[in-house]
């Protein structure tokens, strides 16, 4: 199915980068099924690690060297060089689409390598690249969260194939940009379920400072931390990210308070001076195509779908990190499809959310068959008294 879903990009996507990864996974994917019709043993293994080769690593490193990619990597990666220079990644007055940035201060991070190294060596410049910064973010936020479930949840194998798969696979290579945001996000929500609220809190802010659209999160995550540990702690974990987002986004706010409103809100919803590129036929973006009365439908029904998701967690909050990685996956969702402007492939967010979590959840959930039999046989032991041996 993979491989199906890969060479259809080479065939109908407009897009350079896209053709490149849908050519070079559709082979990995491939190879991938013949290694696990090949070998019985070390199939499963051998599979993963070539689809990753072939979906992952071999894409990355061509779009990477021939400087291939979609174009917000282009506008992380200036945003952080305007940010060394102004102290703000927005231009005041953008000539082009191209030239706004229609992300929250913090997504400038990852462009501060590219502005470290811009005038360097070629190579070196190939350090600077925008994705590879990104990637590690998500594969950084995905190993913290591991740990912070005791270890349990998605192995190495597991963990792999996620990856290698195409809901990730395709945006690592090409883009990148929204994955430190759904790692922080994994974070965040597994931190709440082991009733770290400070934590929890630090990831929601940091993942906030990136785009608004984690900001619905912030919803999930309190209501997951006061049915687990308790109203104080759904309070001090929701301070701690208002806080911390607030304090990332206050000096852009103050320094360029128009181009940041402009470029961060008015841009992505259908409403600025440039027409967003998010053009995908989603619902809300075909109401918005009536005109205005179809746009403020859009928005009418988005708020209502908020609302929806808002009230489920007060009538009926999640107990556990899967049910709250759900209830997000729904809560954006609802705001992708209802959105006046989006992509299709924004979606890979929520669905990576739902399926992470039964990942790491999986292995909690049910002990191995040997603990089980061990436990076992210690309960039906006699036990040994006086100088019996």
């Amino acid at each position: 199915m993979a491989a199906v879903w890969a060479a259809a990009f080479p065939v109908v996507s407009s897009l350079g980068p896209h053709r490149v990864w849908g050519a070079s996974a559709c082979v990995g994917y491939l190879c991938a099924a013949v290694a696990v019709l090949s070998w019985r043993s070390l199939g499963r293994a051998v599979s993963v690690w070539i689809a990753g080769i072939g979906a992952v690593l071999v894409p990355l490193v061509v779009l990477v060297l021939t400087g291939g990619a979609q174009s917000e990597v282009g506008v992380v990666e200036r945003a952080g060089l305007l940010t060394v220079r102004q102290g703000t990644p927005y231009l005041a007055d953008p000539q082009a689409v191209v030239e706004v940035t229609p992300y929250l201060p913090g997504m400038a991070l990852f462009g501060l390598p590219g502005a470290v190294v811009a005038d360097g060596w070629e190579p070196l410049r190939n350090l600077g690249d925008a994705r590879l910064w990104c990637a590690a973010a998500f594969l950084g936020c995905l190993w913290a969260a591991g740990r912070v479930l005791g270890g349990r949840g998605t192995g190495q194998l597991v963990g792999a194939a996620l990856i290698a798969s195409p809901v990730v696979a395709l945006p690592l290579a090409v883009s990148g940009v929204d994955l430190p945001l759904t790692g922080l996000l994994c974070l965040a929500l597994a931190l709440a379920a082991r009733h770290r609220p400070v934590a929890a809190g630090l990831a929601l802010a940091l993942a906030c400072s990136l785009k608004w659209t984690a900001w619905p999160a912030l919803a999930v995550v309190a209501a997951l931390l006061a049915h687990r540990a308790g109203l104080g702690a759904a309070l001090r974990g929701t301070g701690v990210a208002v806080a911390g987002t607030v304090l990332a986004v206050l000096p852009s706010a103050l320094l360029t308070p128009g181009p940041l409103v402009e470029q961060v809100f008015a841009f992505p919803t259908g409403r600025g001076e440039w027409e967003t590129p998010a053009a995908s036929p989603l619902p809300g973006r075909l109401l918005a195509d009536l005109g205005p009365f179809g746009w403020y439908a859009a928005m009418t029904l988005l708020a209502a779908g908020g609302v929806a998701v808002a009230v489920s967690l007060w009538v009926r909050p999640p107990a556990g990190l899967v049910p709250a990685a759900d209830r997000l996956a729904v809560g954006l969702c609802t705001a992708f499809l209802l959105a006046p402007a989006g992509r299709f492939g924004y979606l890979a967010l929520p669905v990576l959310l739902s399926v992470w979590a039964r990942l790491a959840e999986a292995p909690s959930r049910v002990a191995p068959a040997r603990s089980r039999v061990v436990a076992a046989g210690s309960a039906a032991r006699p036990v040994l008294v006086g100088g019996d041996r």
